[in-house]
């Protein structure tokens, strides 16, 4: 069932969201080869809890398991749910995928960035680029009345004509007071179909988009999730009201 968000619950989301983007914009700069994937997620729970939030991510179940950290931190090959590690420290030209999210007053915030250490080559800028624009795209078609299958298309079409795929096993989702609602937002699909959106849903839209094949594969750690061919990955997310004027980024600072 999709739960419509009040102007006040929202507005609530809002900060959560923007804690969310304060504590990313910081991770960003701390991308750097030689840094532990482990120290980065120090640096943001430290943060998040000095203003007032608590990593949403840390103590997450799904299936009996438990995400341990408080940062996804994805890199090169890694498409989503990587676990930060002290033993795993970043290296020139990796690619680098941060997803984080907050509960901050009975709502969640949550939203994702893709970032070089250091130099990268053009190929990897060209993936990170087109992700962003996949995620605008699909942000553009926000509005009441407007088929969810609309966002899912527009986001597809800037993938696939940039000559990389779409990740088809992880979608983007409804967020509110859970961190997972309905709907499901997939980043393919067709024009006119899907659900109506409405004024008050906030989605949390998040392309996953792969340089070579869409297939993915979770490792035996039960959360991290890799290209099957090991092909490089980018991922951006916004959490996104839906109103009356169109779409509202909650995420942004």
């Amino acid at each position: 069932m999709v739960c419509l968000k009040t102007r006040d619950e929202i507005e609530i989301m809002r900060k959560a969201n923007r804690i969310v983007a304060t504590i990313l914009e910081r991770l960003q700069r701390e991308v750097r080869p030689g840094i532990s994937t482990g120290e980065l997620d120090r640096i943001a729970e430290d943060l998040t809890l000095s203003l007032g939030a608590k990593p949403a991510f840390k103590g997450y179940r799904v299936n009996g398991r438990v995400f341990p950290r408080s940062v996804c931190i994805s890199v090169n090959d890694e498409v989503v749910h990587g676990i930060p590690s002290d033993s795993r420290v970043l290296k020139e030209g990796d690619l680098v995928g941060l997803d984080f999210g907050v509960f901050y007053q009975g709502f969640y915030g949550d939203a994702a960035v893709t970032v070089p250490a250091g130099a990268v080559d053009e190929e990897a800028l060209r993936l990170i680029e087109t992700t962003r624009q996949a995620l605008w795209a699909g942000i553009g078609e926000i509005k009441p009345g407007q088929r969810l299958g609309e966002v899912s298309a527009a986001i597809q079409s800037v993938v696939e004509a940039a000559h990389f795929s779409v990740v088809r096993d992880f979608v983007g989702h409804g967020i509110g007071r859970n961190l997972h609602e309905d709907p499901q937002v997939p980043n393919y699909g067709e024009r006119g179909k899907g659900i109506k959106l409405r004024a008050g849903m906030v989605l949390a839209i998040e392309p996953m988009v792969n340089a070579g094949s869409p297939k993915v594969v979770v490792l035996p750690d039960g959360w991290t999730a890799v290209t099957a061919d090991g092909s490089r990955s980018a991922h951006f997310e916004h959490s996104v009201a839906v109103t009356d004027g169109g779409p509202d980024v909650l995420s942004v600072l």
